[in-house]
């Protein structure tokens, strides 16, 4: 038997922030299709980043995209960049605030980090006006 990870409420509040920031569909499908493998890593994303921390109040949900959006640049991380991209366009933030994210990404983490992020932002965006 596994150890239970975080408490159901904050699970629960976990899931609800996420599925308002992402896309509904992923939100609920990283769990729901989880095996007993993942499970205790989804337990654990969606109770301590989403449950926890992105509940928080002292940055706001626009700030925090903004943030993860630079990390994800910073740290090559081009499927979760994808991802926060589009939270960050949920959760308000607009072309101009993604790209100049990625300019500062340009001089603190290097060129070609913020390319690669600027170019994953590119084809987000272009996605996002076509569905519009």
């Amino acid at each position: 038997m596994s150890e239970k990870i975080g408490t159901d409420e904050t699970f629960e509040r976990g899931l609800q922030i996420r599925s308002e920031i992402m896309d509904p569909a992923p939100a609920g499908t990283a769990f729901e299709t989880s095996d007993a493998f993942m499970e205790p890593f989804q337990r654990l994303v969606g109770t301590y980043c989403w449950g926890e921390i992105w509940s928080r109040q002292g940055l706001s949900r626009k700030v925090r995209s903004l943030l993860t959006v630079a990390m994800m640049s910073a740290l090559n991380r081009p499927n979760e960049l994808r991802l926060h991209l589009k939270g960050a366009i949920n959760n308000g933030c607009s072309a101009e605030d993604i790209r100049e994210t990625l300019l500062h990404v340009a001089i603190y983490c290097g060129v070609p980090a913020a390319n690669e992020g600027l170019r994953i932002a590119r084809e987000v965006l272009a996605e996002k006006s076509k569905s519009e």
